[in-house]
């Protein structure tokens, strides 16, 4: 007979889900869309970047039940994280989670309209560092085995101790991520600083390009007063490698213009008129609006 106490196991995920829900709120985006997002601390929320439109007007549901404005703080696509602040105090915050491995349960929590939700799950992969789709740097690729829905996004995910392992966000046919706590921390630091996370700019609309057996990014147009242009790229160019390695299209190149590329001298390979040639640019800081 095994030792393993269901009803203890129940009560103990329960409890842990209990003590953190009067740090999550809910977030009543546009469209009627309800997500959810959690106190970092002093006032301050992080929630889901995507679900917030720039003119919505903001409002957190508190576990409490009480209803608090926020305004926007500032917001980083390319880590997902926006952050909103609250004159509410007092309010719980969650400290960071120990080591994480492949297989450790995990409790995604969320709120909708005050009311907590909860559901259990388990770390499915623990990796290294990658770069999301508008070339934001993420410390640590955390895919979930969870059945969290809609509302769940934003939300925290908590290891069986209690600890922030970070914000749950949902990836390609809607699978679940984290973006971690290191993540958050680092973006919220340069968040409340400047509002905003400097992206690299090329200043060049890109389209799929082949050349044979080469796959590039076309030169479609120049901003002329951006990078590209300063560089002496032309539209035409095909852009096939970066400092040397290959690049794989538009959207490998944008990856490749996160925060840390602003102000680098970096060579692109091109091919003009059939010919290999190779730029230097100086990338640039992407424009606010």
């Amino acid at each position: 007979m095994s030792d393993f106490n269901l009803g203890a196991f129940s009560d103990a995920v329960a409890d842990i889900a209990e003590g953190a829900a009067a740090a999550v709120a809910s977030l009543n985006a546009h469209h009627g869309r309800t997500t959810s997002a959690f106190h970092w601390g002093a006032g301050y929320f992080v929630a889901a970047e995507e679900v917030l439109d720039a003119d919505d007007e903001i409002e957190l549901t508190l576990g409490s039940g009480e209803r608090a404005k926020a305004t926007l703080a500032g917001r980083d696509p390319s880590t997902g994280v926006v952050l909103l602040k609250t004159e509410r105090t007092g309010l719980p915050v969650l400290t960071q989670a120990a080591a994480l491995r492949p297989g450790n349960v995990a409790i995604a929590l969320g709120n909708s309209d005050g009311a907590a939700l909860a559901v259990l799950g388990t770390v499915g992969e623990v990796g290294p560092a990658w770069r999301s789709m508008r070339g934001g740097t993420i410390d640590r690729r955390i895919n979930l085995a969870v059945g969290a829905g809609s509302r769940f996004e934003g939300g925290p995910v908590l290891d069986a101790r209690g600890g922030l392992i970070g914000m749950l966000l949902f990836g390609p046919r809607r699978r679940a991520l984290v973006i971690p706590f290191e993540t958050i921390e680092r973006t919220v630091a340069v968040l409340k600083e400047k509002g905003h996370v400097v992206r690299g700019y090329l200043g060049a609309a890109l389209h799929p390009a082949r050349d044979g057996d080469t796959i590039g990014a076309m030169v479609m147009g120049l901003d002329g007063s951006g990078p590209a242009k300063a560089a002496g790229l032309h539209v035409g160019d095909i852009v096939v490698a970066w400092n040397g390695e290959p690049v794989g299209g538009p959207r490998d190149l944008m990856r490749r213009l996160g925060p840390d590329s602003a102000g680098r001298e970096v060579k692109l390979g091109i091919l003009r008129g059939g010919s290999r040639n190779e730029v230097a640019v100086t990338i640039g800081e992407k424009p606010l609006n």
